[in-house]
């Protein structure tokens, strides 16, 4: 595995269906109007065919570090309603795989997101920063199970005008002041856990010279 190769997995638990899961995680279009804190742009470049396969969408996307990300994605494989398979290229390259399995009442929901970070930022720091870039990641996911929820919510009340429109927004995107608050508390307690580790190594290298 190279220096800047990352692989999550991620899992929720949602009550639903797997067509209800399905028809929302594989509609890329809809994604920045119901998970707008990650998505900003999603741009149809060639639709799917009559299989589900071949859809290619161009996305832009952040997260709570304040940079974005722009890449491509293609649907590879699909299991219609049980999940689906894309390929990205551009700021990364990778292979992300959603599988949804029934389980009563509750879909299990998995993503196994394999990745090369290609982005020269993320790229070259990814040596010093990855904790710092698989949290930012964690924090997208969780973003997304939780505006999913919202988003199942509103589609079941879709007859129910009134209450529908009690339903909380999404939420959005986070400032870049925020972000920079973030990031200003990570990097101090990735400081702090460094000096800790640095005095503690000092402290063992005395130890053992003294015992000579």
């Amino acid at each position: 595995m190279s220096a800047n190769d990352y692989h999550f997995v991620t899992r929720w638990r949602i009550q639903g269906t797997c067509g209800e899961i399905a028809d929302v995680l594989g509609d890329p279009l809809s994604f920045a109007r119901w998970w707008p804190s990650v998505y900003l742009e999603v741009d149809e470049i060639r639709p799917a065919d009559a299989h589900g396969l071949g859809r290619v969408v161009a996305l832009r996307t952040t997260g709570w570090l304040p940079y974005t990300l722009r890449f491509e994605t293609e649907v590879v494989d699909s299991r219609y309603p049980h999940g689906y398979t894309i390929v990205a290229h551009g700021d990364f390259e990778g292979r992300g795989e959603w599988t949804f399995e029934q389980d009563g009442a509750v879909v299990d929901v998995t993503y196994d997101w394999r990745l090369r970070a290609e982005k020269p930022l993320i790229k070259k720091l990814t040596p010093l920063l990855r904790p710092l870039f698989a949290a930012n990641h964690r924090w997208a996911m969780a973003q997304g199970e939780r505006s999913l929820r919202l988003e199942l919510a509103r589609r079941r009340l879709a007859s129910e005008d009134d209450a529908r429109a009690r339903v909380p927004a999404p939420p959005g995107p986070v400032t870049y002041a925020g972000a920079a608050l973030l990031v200003g508390v990570a990097a101090a307690g990735a400081s702090l856990s460094y000096l800790v580790f640095s005095a503690h190594r000092g402290s063992r290298s005395r130890r053992s010279s003294d015992e000579r």
